[in-house]
């Protein structure tokens, strides 16, 4: 396989990043079926405007049966703007956790790793992401910078948005929907403070949490962000025992 890039990334890097593949492969498994993992997600349940969240969710937890943890969770009101407030509830012995198996992945490529060039942007910007749940609607979410990187000979200016301090890619490319999760993968994409250049391992591209539980809304990938060249690397899809499927 060949992925002409912009910016080839050193054979430390991708050394590194060989020797952590089967680590970090091992941590997605323990992640998704752990009591407050993706696939324990069974239920989200937004509230009445004037509801205590906190309130309700203290009557939840009393209500709750064993192995189920109930935590709150906010959102801005996509026609009002208003801030909306809801209830998730967490099945440690849920049946997708239960039949689950493993996480399908391509194996590792070393073209994948691949260096970008990183433009901070001079004050917070706003990009709007449709997600998934919001029937065409959009988010604005905070892009800090560009990511600019040549796959393929065609140039892109990727945008990462600001996930609680990391740098978080939703990207497309045409194997979503056949090998890969048809609705986009996720890439986190470290980056340090004055760097100019940040590391692209589509090795650790991952199924968003959508993927494994229909209660999420997972933002999709906007038009820069969308690959013409299969990105064959990272996660493909969920498998579970017997032919359990998540939806």
């Amino acid at each position: 396989m060949s992925v002409p890039s912009s910016l080839r990334a050193s054979a430390t890097v991708v050394a590194a990043a060989r020797a952590g593949f089967e680590e970090w492969r091992g941590a997605r498994r323990e992640a998704v079926v752990a009591p407050l993992g993706n696939l324990a997600l069974v239920e989200t349940r937004w509230l009445p405007a004037r509801v205590d969240a906190e309130a309700a969710g203290k009557q939840a937890r009393a209500e709750a049966g064993d192995g189920v943890t109930v935590t709150t969770v906010a959102r801005t009101n996509l026609h009002t703007g208003e801030p909306e407030h809801g209830l998730r509830f967490w099945d440690a012995g849920a049946p997708a956790v239960r039949n689950f198996a493993d996480i399908d992945a391509f194996p590792f490529h070393p073209e994948w790793v691949v260096e970008a060039a990183f433009t901070p942007v001079a004050t917070d910007r706003r990009v709007p992401f449709e997600h998934i749940r919001d029937s065409g609607g959009s988010r604005e979410l905070v892009v800090p910078g560009d990511i600019a990187v040549t796959l393929d000979g065609v140039d892109y200016v990727l945008s990462a948005f600001d996930d609680d301090g990391t740098l978080l890619l939703v990207f497309g490319d045409p194997t979503n929907g056949a090998d890969t999760y048809g609705a986009g993968r996720f890439l986190f994409v470290p980056h340090e403070a004055g760097n100019s250049t940040v590391v692209l391992d589509f090795n650790r591209a991952f199924v968003p949490p959508c993927g494994f539980s229909a209660q999420y809304n997972c933002p999709l990938p906007p038009r820069q962000n969308r690959i013409h060249l299969p990105v064959e690397a990272g996660e493909k899809l969920p498998v579970f025992h017997g032919g359990y499927a998540v939806h």
